[in-house]
Order: structure tokens, then C-alpha cells, then sequence
């Protein structure tokens, strides 16, 4: 997906979890009944962010433009008001901390991911370093053999010649 839809795709999923959750807030009896719109709330949120962030992915003229920059100016502050709005909703119809456990979870959960991965690239590093240094090994213990079995061949046909067979 190029960066511009993408963008506008993030706005729409943001918008549509807005409203569902809006549409749903009053007759959920927890918070799991509004966790799929709180995904997408924070995926379009993300996504807006990744847009106003990003300006490789936009041609040159088009980044500057007045149109360009004004769209992701008022996208980002109606996300931000829409998230504001949409924590206020969570707290109140949940109590009063909800919307910030929400938050604080989620970031939570993306450093622990985060530690997970690059845990797991210092494992991966870790094994192929040492799938390395064992094929270098084998390398060298397979040489060394060679070169045993090469001088054996040529101290037996040494003995041979001088033993005139």
C-alpha cells in the first residue's frame, strides 16, 4: 500500500473505531466488549502518526504543499481530540484510571515485545556465530585429515620406491 492511502487508511480505521466505540460504550458491560475497536483505535492512531511522520514516502512537491501539511496537522490534533475524548468515555463508563491502565499496559506489552525481539536477534546472532565457528572447525579438522592422508600416501609410496616394489 503506498504512503498516502495508507494515511487515509489509517484516518478511516481511527474514525470507525471512534465511532463503534462511541456506538457501544454505553451498553458494554466491560472492556473487552470495546477491546477490538481500542485496537484499531490505537492501529489509526498509529498509522496518522506514521504518516505526519514520514515524508520520504511522499514525492517532494507534494510533502511541502500547504494542502499536505494541513492535512496531517488536522488529522494528528483530531486523533489526539478523539483519543482525549474516547479516554474520557472508557473512564467514566469503566472508573475513574481505566483508559491510563489501558495505556500503560499496552506500552507494557510493546517493551516486553520489543526486549522479546532483540533477545531473540542476539540469540539468532549468537547461533550463527557459532554455526560458524564450528564449519570453520570442520574445515580445519577435515584439512588437517587431508593433508594426514596425503602425507601417508606419500611416506607408503616412499617405502614402496625404496623398498624397489
Amino acid at each position: 500500500m503506498e504512503p498516502i492511502s495508507t494515511a487515509l487508511a489509517g484516518f478511516a480505521l481511527f474514525k470507525s473505531a471512534v465511532d463503534g466505540i462511541k456506538s457501544v460504550i454505553g451498553t458494554a458491560n466491560d472492556v473487552s466488549e470495546i477491546a477490538g475497536h481500542i485496537d484499531n483505535l490505537f492501529e489509526g492512531e498509529k498509522q496518522v502518526q506514521q504518516k505526519r511522520n514520514k515524508k520520504s514516502g511522499v514525492g517532494v512537491g507534494d510533502q511541502f504543499g500547504i494542502k499536505s501539511v494541513a492535512q496531517e496537522i488536522i488529522d494528528a490534533k483530531l486523533a489526539k481530540e478523539q483519543m482525549q475524548e474516547i479516554a474520557s468515555m472508557v473512564d467514566m463508563r469503566f472508573g475513574h484510571g481505566t483508559w491510563a491502565s489501558i495505556v500503560a499496559e499496552r506500552a507494557k506489552r510493546i517493551q516486553e515485545a520489543k526486549e522479546a525481539a532483540a533477545v531473540a536477534k542476539r540469540e539468532a546472532a549468537k547461533k550463527q556465530k557459532e554455526l560458524e565457528e564450528n564449519i570453520k572447525t570442520a574445515v580445519l579438522i577435515f584439512g588437517v585429515i587431508i593433508v594426514a592422508v596425503g602425507l601417508f600416501v606419500i611416506l607408503m609410496i616412499s617405502v614402496a620406491r625404496a623398498m624397489g616394489l
